[in-house]
């Protein structure tokens, strides 16, 4: 049973790590995306 708690605490909190940075990640690419959209919309009205 304790090999059990091992693997789960070798395994898991990476695992939940790695979640999380990729949820926060995830917003702000998405704000970059809608950012360099506006950015290509204001250069062609420039052009």
């Amino acid at each position: 049973m304790e090999e059990i708690y091992t693997h789960i605490a070798n395994l898991g909190f990476p695992i939940v790590i790695s979640i999380y940075l990729l949820v926060r990640i995830e917003g702000k690419l998405d704000m970059l995306t809608e950012s360099i959209n506006e950015l290509t919309k204001t250069i062609a009205r420039i052009n």
